[in-house]
């Protein structure tokens, strides 16, 4: 499944400064039933978000209209519990482009690098300054450069460098999931084929 190449993406973010944020919160268990990638941003956070009579809870981030944007940035060890990938489809198809974060599960980063949502792990240090810059103005805008792989803070001028390997950031600046590289390549693998032994 293609998606939008990310190459820099300048936006506001949505800070939700809370440690250990699992994947069942993410994406509650009872919301995993579909297979496909799509509607699964209305659940995003789903028990946090609404009251047991589905109705917002005014005090919970997503539901406040002073922030907003296309950048999440979340607390230490964002994504950790269970490998469900539904997590991360949930977050992109809730309109996030990057989490960012000073730690994350493994199994969570990968699944979001495998659909077009990156995410990028900082210094605690720097999460802070983010976390602080957001809540003083929430109009904070960031910019994520993928080529440059850095983090900028633009009312400041602050950076930070952040690791991905060569293999997903470059389908990710095409807008490749894993099959999608395969098929790029088919050429190569043909002829590839073609001298291979019977």
């Amino acid at each position: 499944m293609a998606y939008d190449k990310f190459n820099v993406l300048r936006s506001t973010a949505v800070p939700l400064p809370i440690e250990n944020i699992d994947t069942d919160q993410l994406i509650p268990a009872r919301f995993l039933k579909a297979t496909e990638r799509v509607g699964f941003g209305d659940n995003l956070f789903r028990d946090w978000r609404y009251n047991a009579d589905n109705s917002p809870k005014p005090d919970f981030v997503l539901n406040n209209p002073v922030y907003s944007g296309k950048i999440l940035v979340g607390g230490k060890n964002f994504g950790s519990g269970s490998s469900r990938e539904h997590a991360a489809w949930a977050v992109y198809d809730y309109g996030f482009r990057c989490v960012i974060s000073s730690f994350f599960a493994d199994i969570f980063k990968n699944n979001c690098l495998n659909i077009g949502v990156l995410p990028v792990q900082v210094s605690p240090e720097f999460a802070e300054k983010i976390f602080t810059a957001i809540h003083a103005d929430p109009k904070t805008e960031l910019e994520v450069n993928l080529q440059e792989q850095t983090v900028t803070l633009l009312a400041t001028g602050e950076k930070e460098r952040f690791d991905i390997s060569a293999y997903k950031k470059d389908n990710m600046m095409n807008g490749f999931d894993d099959i999608d590289y395969l098929q790029s390549i088919k050429p190569e693998i043909e002829e590839f084929a073609k001298h291979l032994p019977l």
